[in-house]
């Protein structure tokens, strides 16, 4: 799910959105301890847009922090929101086979169908039915003014802007809230969408409710302490800039990538992202996969320069990504299994949604 950068989040609303951080980085903290004490409380929503392969960005950043909170023992919604990926583009290009990459890629890092539920987001009507209540607890100004959606604007490849791009926080909340999910881990710069999230379901809740239970929780956000990876070009790793490693890359593919990643003219290789972003970025990813401090792996590399750097990264991502490569392509010869998987998940969301859309029509008077 796109993000903005924290710099544009902050800048939006100044001194205010800083305070905000505190706070949500305070209640991450909180919620970490409640998981590790208690974590069958906690029902997660979390998913991509199936717009290309999983990278190594989106691994250390969520990916494998979904197989840890799986396997502590939380619940799991993995959502693969193909209709999202009309958001910001005019066609969905190859959906079906990046829905089924993405499938594979999860099962390939450890994610399990009998402990998570994976589901496409096209397959569950229920889901996409309360986007319609939904809509009405919001205005059109508050999405407008949206952080994330103005520049999901900015950078959309559509000739112009669709409706949809406006409703995207909203089928957000739809996502979030049709499976009742209390905990969704983000990047901070996504925590706008979350509190629109949040609003929507206390808005609900008061115009609706009866005194009784609420029909919707109001979802904490957890939030990432993974360090951001730039892409091999020092941009924003993206699926669509050719700057990725995917995680179904070849190791001859993966050395490819580093081999023609920018660097810097200084010779001796230092850990400073401050200044050193590009050579930085390759120290840490190499620090990432050894499981090392990425001072120590710069120290080691010293003045072997960029061209011993860039051995270290190969070496360490392609050893680190083996087995899961290795798992990948086991699965991937049975793409019935992948198909299986994913009826399985979507019939599980059914139920789920259909249960939260029968609540939401008693409360809202409109069964007849």
């Amino acid at each position: 799910m796109n993000a903005v950068s924290t710099t544009e989040v902050a800048g939006a609303s100044g001194g205010r959105d800083l305070l905000g951080m505190s706070a949500a980085r305070r209640r991450s903290a909180e919620l970490e301890a409640m998981i590790r004490e208690e974590p069958g409380r906690f029902r997660v929503l979390t998913g991509d847009r199936p717009t290309g392969r999983l990278h190594l960005g989106h691994y250390f950043g969520t990916l494998h922090n979904r197989v840890r909170l799986q396997d502590l023992g939380a619940e799991m919604f993995v959502i693969i929101a193909d209709y999202q990926v009309l958001t910001d583009r005019d066609v969905a290009d190859q959906v079906s086979d990046h829905v089924e990459s993405l499938v594979l890629d999860h099962l390939a890092i450890g994610m399990d169908p009998d402990r998570t539920t994976i589901f496409a987001h096209s397959a569950v009507p229920a889901l996409n039915q309360l986007l319609l209540p939904f809509l009405s607890l919001v205005t059109v100004a508050e999405l407008g003014r949206n952080p994330t959606v103005k520049d999901e604007i900015a950078h959309s490849r559509q000739a112009s802007v669709s409706g949809l791009m406006f409703t995207y926080p909203a089928h957000q909340a739809a996502d979030i809230l049709f499976c009742k999910a209390n905990l969704v881990p983000v990047g901070q710069d996504q925590l706008p969408h979350l509190e629109v999230t949040r609003t929507i379901a206390r808005r609900f809740n008061d115009r609706y409710g009866t005194g009784g239970p609420a029909v919707f929780p109001e979802p904490d956000a957890l939030l990432s302490a993974a360090p951001l990876l730039l892409g091999t070009d020092g941009g924003k790793m993206s699926k669509s800039r050719g700057n990725a490693i995917a995680l179904a890359a070849t190791a001859d593919e993966t050395a490819a990538l580093i081999r023609g990643a920018k660097t810097d003219a200084e010779r001796r290789i230092t850990y400073d992202p401050a200044t050193r972003p590009e050579v930085s970025n390759l120290v840490l990813l190499a620090a990432l996969c050894q499981g090392r401090d990425p001072h120590r792996v710069a120290e080691e590399v010293g003045a072997g320069g960029a061209a011993v750097l860039k051995r270290t990264v190969t070496e360490a991502v392609n050893e680190y990504l083996a087995p899961i490569r290795a798992r990948r392509a086991e699965l991937a010869r049975d793409r019935s299994h992948i198909r299986r998987v994913l009826r399985a998940g979507n019939e599980r969301a059914n139920v789920v949604a259909e249960a939260t859309l029968a609540e939401v029509r008693v409360a809202m008077n409109g069964l007849y």
